[in-house]
């Protein structure tokens, strides 16, 4: 193919990547169908079985001398729906099976995967590059139109809105978990700062981040909070939020050396002991030191 017909009509569409997409349409239909198996206890054109020699025999055999009937399975199959899955693979359609499922009341009730949930239509994947592409400045205009060539117009204005308000409710939810089921005997404490997008410009945010470490040594995040700054105030809010939420008192404090941060842990947890993080010790001696002893400083340091 000549550049000259590259990006024209059915010369953009490339024959490896539609080879993938009909792979992993069929390994996504794979994967429903053997949940289903399981859910029902038999394979796709199997109905029941029999115990005895411990051979299947077919349904409508009358049970052989020796054998014994089993009751029927759990539910029953009515042909399959179409689904369209969006991913990072693009946009295919997929075959998802129907069954009924025996309840404990005696009826039935129509059978839920758990693979493919009923109203999913996205991948996680997917939902996080758009709600990313959002939060780094752009409308939910340029959004869809960004990631239409990916998508094949499978991006509308009102789903990147509706992955937006879910990502939004499900950080709001994050961010007010309870944590005094949490193990947590040390904490990291740091500040830092990043560029982002906000109404159109570019401009740098100060964000609070509180890192716990568990008693095996796991660690998990439990606070990334914009507060404006690193004051004793900003610092104080956050951690009096953490106690709140059932933290409890930590046996050790690593921070980065802010005035602020210090402050408020020495009138929050006096006690605990606190010791200043080596990298930003490093970073510290080397932004007071000429460049030509950055290298012999950082030896000594070592």
């Amino acid at each position: 193919m000549d550049d000259g017909t590259l990006f024209l009509g059915e010369a953009w569409s490339d024959p490896i990547e539609a080879g993938i997409r009909d792979r992993i349409r069929g390994f996504i239909e794979e994967l429903i169908e053997e949940e289903l198996a399981a859910a029902l206890g038999r394979g796709r054109y199997q109905r029941r079985h029999r115990r005895g020699d411990g051979e299947a025999g077919p349904a409508d055999d009358p049970p052989a001398a020796g054998e014994v009937d089993v009751a029927p399975l759990a539910g029953h199959r009515h042909g399959h729906r179409q689904r369209q899955m969006t991913g990072c693979f693009g946009t295919v359609a997929i075959a998802v099976p129907r069954a009924r499922i025996a309840g404990a009341g005696g009826g039935t009730a129509e059978w839920k995967s758990r693979t493919l949930p009923r109203y999913a239509r996205m991948t996680r994947q997917v939902e996080a590059l758009i709600a990313g592409t959002y939060l780094a400045g752009t409308n939910t205009r340029r959004v869809r139109r960004a990631l239409a060539a990916l998508f094949k117009g499978a991006i509308g204005k009102d789903a990147v809105s509706r992955i937006w308000r879910k990502v939004k409710t499900g950080w709001e939810a994050w961010s007010k978990r309870p944590l005094d089921a949490e193990d947590v005997v040390r904490l990291i404490l740091d500040g830092t700062v990043v560029r982002a997008r906000l109404d159109r410009k570019a401009t740098s945010i100060s964000l609070l981040v509180v890192l716990g470490v568990r008693g095996d040594g796991q660690k998990l995040l439990l606070a990334v909070k914009n507060m404006g700054g690193e004051s004793e105030a900003a610092w104080r809010a956050l951690l009096d939020d953490l106690v709140a939420r059932g933290l409890k008192t930590p046996e050790f404090l690593v921070v980065d050396g802010a005035a602020g941060l210090e402050k408020a842990l020495a009138a929050l947890w006096p006690e605990v002991p606190t010791r200043r993080c080596t990298v930003h010790k490093h970073r510290n001696l080397l932004a007071h030191a000429p460049d030509q002893l950055h290298e012999e400083i950082s030896a000594d340091y070592t």
